[in-house]
């Protein structure tokens, strides 16, 4: 009987369940639903852990009949998942409150507070006191949310990321884990000892009892047990935060591997092996991985919002009806000069690495009376690539060696034009791979080592180049990067 690995990739906006085959280690499909985002306030975002689950579990039931597929043919699960995003439930895994999700910035005022306390928690964490991770929010929940206050006096609360909400549910409640690459965003787990702080528990007044048991990221995470879609007894055996699983996808499994991912928001992550580098231009300081006793570091930067720009283009203006038809209205544009004074700020909740404001807001500068529907969809994609250059230049500064190329992977690499213009901007050389779906790729792969049938190095014989972009000498590029540096320092 074929075999094959089941991955699901639980994204900011939907569920992606994926599959490849176990033997030739080939992708065969996937299927995505998304789910609504949910804004009760200004600076406020949130999921309803329910909408999560059930995309979970169509995504699954769809991708198997879609490939006449019976779960006994399902060899092991892999678990990738956006990582901030921070749930509260009770130990029937009943949702107790709107999952609080990464992008969401209702612990500013805490953090700005607090702030006298940030190179103590960027030593002990590699991350800064922000809205971003997930102890200010738990903490949030713990002092306002009726429902969770009530749970932890009973002592039936969990607090977690996404990937133990997960577990949990596949696992029919019988395993409550999670891993040092997801840990490692919640301001709560120490560097060194890939566990839990004491000190920082104190800090932000969360009780151990609440959170789930950190193990490595290639281990035996439990078996599904009581679904509807799913055969019991199938083995998870991998779980990696999205970023990590993106890198681990591009075979980015050693020191100095590099890549950028595209999505919602866009990250880009350096391999540090087992050196923990600490940034001297706003980056973080995670973990890839750990294995075998051993942690894998690497750097982080991190833009809040990427592709999330097109969906606001699309659902709050209306001037696309998808995603890709923003590569086919930028490049309506012929003539640069017509973008000269137009600069797109895509800083909708706030603005992470290198420069972390959280207060920073969104702004279109520059409109004129001839401005149109095609200026803005190429300002649009000159501003992420323009976000995204911060963090690459802060990156190429703080590495311990040269950076001569970029991969990149996720949705939004497949615009040509975007990729382009990011080539350009950061003056280097942008690589696109075959399989773009390198996190939902990536932790089937891990499922596969946590099986142990494969190993690393197998990685770099499956991962294979598409097409690559060349930077283009233009003074519209040196002319809009000018204007972006002294938007940005009038910020500050």
């Amino acid at each position: 009987m074929k075999k094959f690995i089941l991955s699901l990739d639980q994204g900011t906006t939907g569920t992606t369940s994926l599959l490849i085959d176990a033997e030739s280690l080939q992708l065969v499909d996937k299927v995505n639903i998304e789910f609504p985002q949910i804004f009760p306030k200004p600076s406020w975002v949130e999921h309803n852990l329910n909408d999560i689950w059930k995309t979970v579990e169509n995504s699954i039931i769809k991708l198997l009949q879609k490939n006449n597929i019976t779960s006994d043919q399902i060899k092991s699960i892999g678990i990738t998942n956006q990582r901030e995003t921070t749930c509260a439930y009770d130990k029937s895994g009943e949702p107790l409150a709107n999952a609080i999700v990464w992008q969401d910035r209702r612990t500013s005022t805490y953090c700005h507070e607090n702030s006298k306390n940030y190179q103590k928690l960027q030593l002990k964490t590699g991350l800064p006191l922000d809205p971003y991770f997930s102890g200010t929010k738990m903490r949030w929940l713990l002092q306002n949310n009726e429902q969770v206050i009530q749970a932890a006096k009973n002592n039936n609360l969990h607090l977690s990321t996404i990937d133990t909400f997960l577990l949990f549910k596949l696992t029919g409640g019988n395993s409550f884990f999670t891993e040092p690459s997801n840990a490692s965003r919640t301001l709560l787990m120490d560097l060194d000892t890939c566990q839990w702080s004491d000190d920082l528990l104190n800090f932000f007044e969360i009780g151990s009892k609440f959170l789930p048991k950190i193990i490595e990221s290639f281990d035996n995470f439990g078996q599904t047990q009581g679904l509807s879609f799913l055969n019991d007894n199938i083995p998870i055996t991998c779980i990696l935060g999205d970023q990590q699983a993106a890198l681990f996808g591009q075979a980015g499994y050693k020191n100095g591997d590099l890549k950028c991912t595209y999505g919602t928001g866009a990250f880009i992550l350096l391999n540090t092996g087992a050196e923990k580098i600490y940034s001297s231009n706003g980056l973080l300081t995670t973990v890839a991985y750990k294995k075998d006793g051993q942690a894998c570091y690497a750097l982080e930067g991190s833009c809040y919002i990427a592709g999330a720009a097109v969906q606001w283009l699309r659902d709050n203006l209306n001037i696309i009806e998808s995603g890709p038809e923003v590569e086919v209205l930028a490049n309506k544009v012929n003539d640069l000069t017509e973008m000269e004074h137009l600069l797109f700020m895509p800083f909708f909740t706030g603005i992470g690495s290198p420069h972390w404001k959280a207060d920073a807001k969104g702004a279109l500068i520059g409109i004129t009376r001839d401005t149109n529907k095609q200026h803005i969809a190429r300002a649009c994609l000159d501003g992420m690539a323009l976000s995204i250059n911060d963090s690459i230049q802060a990156l190429i500064a703080d590495a311990p060696s040269q950076v001569d190329s970029i991969k990149v992977d996720g949705g939004a690499c497949q615009n040509n034009l975007l990729m382009q213009i990011q080539a350009s901007f950061s003056n280097k050389k942008i690589i696109r791979p075959k399989v773009i779906e390198t996190t939902a790729y990536g932790v089937a792969l891990g499922s596969m080592i946590g099986l142990g049938e494969i190993n690393f190095s197998d990685l770099d014989n499956l991962w294979q180049e598409d097409k690559n972009f060349l930077p283009i000498k233009h003074s519209y590029f040196d002319n809009k990067l000018a204007q972006w540096n002294q938007y940005i320092k009038k910020l500050f």
